[in-house]
């Protein structure tokens, strides 16, 4: 499998394991078309290839994904691209037939989570944190509540996404977010291959097939209702201000803190 030079994801195959990285810093790795095609296709290359055993999905930099390109949202008319490329991508990872690891150890936001949501297995190290960090722009984690809310406990998802409150490796890992939480995630990931290495394709698939099921029993009945309930979000008044605010690095007008 090879990507063109300037490619927004590289990939490299070795022994059955197909590591794909996200390698956009200069945007910190934001959901952009380019970014979501590239991984779309080497998704679906992998899913065809008896090669691959076992794809991770990594980063370059200090963050894993930042969630939606706003610059190119704005660009485009709006989000309806943008989340149209992002449902496709989430049930392309739920439907691929290689197990798929999660391997993070920088920051992770809002659509990020969606990706993360979507792995059947995360390793996150020490310098991780999380936040869902659209309702501080007036929007809500819509889209990637697909993925994510299946995952977490009630309890911690009422927290997360109403506050956008930041968290760490250890507390993903409570709440379900992340599978194991390590101050060697490499080593930790180690363990998790060699273990894959010793299983069946045919058997990994059926039984990846039977983990999300309940996840894509849901998917594309409240796929629709989401992209709608995003676009409004969107185009509110609100959330014109909380991306100006974010963009010029300044409060939006509701914050009420001292």
């Amino acid at each position: 499998m090879t990507e063109a030079p300037d490619s927004p994801v590289t990939s490299r195959l070795a022994d059955g394991v197909l590591e794909l990285a996200l390698d956009s810093p200069a945007n910190r790795n934001a959901l952009s078309a380019p970014l979501v095609g590239a991984l779309t296709h080497h998704l679906g290359a992998a899913a065809a290839d008896p090669d691959v055993r076992v794809v991770v999905l990594t980063h370059t930099g200090a963050t894993f994904c930042a969630g939606a390109d706003l610059a190119e949202a704005a660009r485009e008319g709006g989000p309806a691209a943008g989340t149209a490329r992002l449902v496709a991508l989430l049930r392309t990872m739920l439907e691929c037939p290689r197990p798929i690891v999660g391997l993070v150890d920088g920051h992770v936001r809002a659509g990020g989570n969606g990706l993360l949501g979507a792995c059947d297995l995360v390793v996150a190290g020490p310098a991780t944190t999380f936040a869902f960090t659209e309702s501080r722009l007036g929007l809500a984690p819509a889209i990637i509540s697909l993925t994510v809310s299946p995952r977490l406990t009630d309890r911690a998802a009422s927290r997360y996404y109403l506050t956008g409150e930041t968290f760490d490796a250890e507390t993903a890992a409570a709440i379900g977010l992340v599978t194991i939480a390590s101050a060697d995630p490499r080593a930790a990931l180690d363990g998790l291959l060699d273990a894959f290495r010793a299983t069946s394709p045919q058997g990994l698939a059926a039984s990846k097939a039977l983990t999300v099921a309940p996840l894509l029993a849901t998917f594309d009945e409240s796929a629709p209702e989401l992209t709608a309930l995003s676009a409004t979000l969107f185009a509110s008044e609100e959330a014109q201000e909380g991306i100006a605010a974010f963009r010029e690095k300044r409060r939006p007008r509701w914050d009420l803190r001292a």
